[in-house]
């Protein structure tokens, strides 16, 4: 399951905690660099982990409750355009069914090459880069920022793609004890991956906004326990608009024992971004008629 993806709906998300978590800051200090990050991404065919997932979407007054269930595991290794990517297939993601998700790491960082199935949107904006090595706290740069560019759907049914722009950012916050279904994880990575869009309505010329934000936490070893984010959009006419918050825990895991190197070409010790989404992403944050996708 990796960053971000979803499916259904206007907006999805990935994120929001079932209660009872406990986050445990463990420091504010001087910038610390991590040299062996890909230590908090394993990757390693055959790895698996079970997250706990909690939904709620409507309009701003009206929110409806989902629980599910969602299973992540490595599955091997793809060619997109020349590029091998890792593959991670996930049942459920933000409960919207199953879907593939592909991470492509090098010594720089990782790169997030879409999902499948993916959205009309999320495809004009990948690749991405969702990590850069080595990890430092804190730390931030900007993913992407595309103007213009198809929504992917007609939201004021005039018969036109509304069109959007779209700006993404990935920070690095800080290393916090983290508490989940599966235990307690000491300094695990905590980043927020935030994308705001401006929709151009065709129709009424207006614009309205729209924002995703979502927060995830990596352990060392262990990759992704815990994620939750929020997706919010303005009202395209008279309705109260559309809020949809989300979370995953992780349950359980096993990772496997690296043979070898992940895609031939990096060392075995070096993971890819274990999970979605959310990524969805941010990468799949936004939906209509079918967006996220899968952090």
């Amino acid at each position: 399951m990796m960053v971000f993806r979803k499916n259904k709906a206007l907006f999805l998300a990935n994120i929001l905690l079932a209660g009872g978590l406990g986050v445990t800051t463990l420091c504010a200090e001087e910038p610390i660099t991590i040299a062996s990050s890909a230590d908090y991404f394993p990757d390693t065919p055959g790895s698996r982990w079970t997250y706990r997932g909690q939904m709620s979407e409507g309009p701003l007054q009206t929110i409806e409750n989902k629980f599910f269930t969602n299973v992540s595991t490595v599955t091997g290794t793809k060619t997109i355009k020349g590029v091998v990517v890792t593959v991670f297939h996930d049942t459920n993601p933000g409960n919207h069914g199953p879907s593939d998700s592909y991470y492509r790491r090098d010594s720089v960082g990782i790169v997030y090459y879409g999902a499948d199935p993916g959205t009309p949107l999320e495809k004009q904006i990948t690749p991405y880069q969702i990590f850069r090595f080595p990890v430092k706290v804190p730390s931030s740069f900007q993913q992407f920022d595309r103007t213009g560019i198809d929504f992917g759907t007609d939201l004021d049914r005039d018969g036109t793609n509304e069109k959007t722009d779209v700006k993404g950012w990935s920070t690095v916050q800080s290393r916090e004890t983290v508490t989940v279904p599966a235990g307690t994880f000491p300094d695990a990575i905590k980043v927020e991956a935030k994308m705001t869009m401006r929709i151009h309505l065709s129709a009424s010329r207006r614009t309205i906004a729209g924002l995703d934000v979502m927060t995830a936490w990596f352990a060392k070893g262990v990759g992704l326990v815990k994620y939750s984010e929020r997706q919010e959009m303005g009202a395209v006419k008279e309705d109260r608009g559309v809020v949809v918050e989300l979370s995953e825990e992780l349950e359980e895991y096993e990772i496997k024992q690296p043979k070898g190197s992940v895609s031939g070409l990096e060392s075995p010790s070096e993971g890819i971004f274990a999970d979605h989404a959310g990524d969805h992403e941010l990468g799949q944050v936004i939906l209509a008629a079918g967006l996220r996708a899968n952090p």
